[in-house]
């Protein structure tokens, strides 16, 4: 008996993965096998820094808190620690938000916790 190959599905298969790895340079597009290899890389550097990129963003809102509060006369620290101790429920996204692009309203923020 011959032997049975579902060559439709594997096709298919392959025809995906070649088609996520289109842009990439010369045999990493056009090779299944590197193709695969390629892409199945590219998906774990992109699960990787999904977190990495909050962890970034985390950062920079802290740096960006920090310098509007050092013009106010306080620290990030203490900032933050009365800004807890007063239950205010700003997070850090919004405070570097207004730090940056609303001092005014940032700075009645800081007088608020004084």
């Amino acid at each position: 008996m011959p032997r049975s190959v579902n060559v439709v599905a594997a096709r298919r298969r392959r025809k995906k993965i070649l088609r996520a790895a289109r842009g990439y340079y010369g045999s990493r597009s056009k090779v299944f096998t590197i193709a695969k290899n390629t892409l199945e890389k590219g998906m774990q550097y992109a699960y990787r820094d999904r977190k990495v990129k909050k962890r970034e963003f985390r950062a920079l809102w802290i740096q960006r808190i920090n310098a509007g509060t050092r013009l106010q006369g306080l620290s990030y620290s203490v900032f933050m620690g009365k800004l807890n101790a007063k239950s205010i429920g700003l997070n850090r996204k919004t405070l570097a938000d207004l730090a940056m692009n609303n001092p005014e309203a940032f700075k009645a923020v800081v007088d608020a916790v004084k």
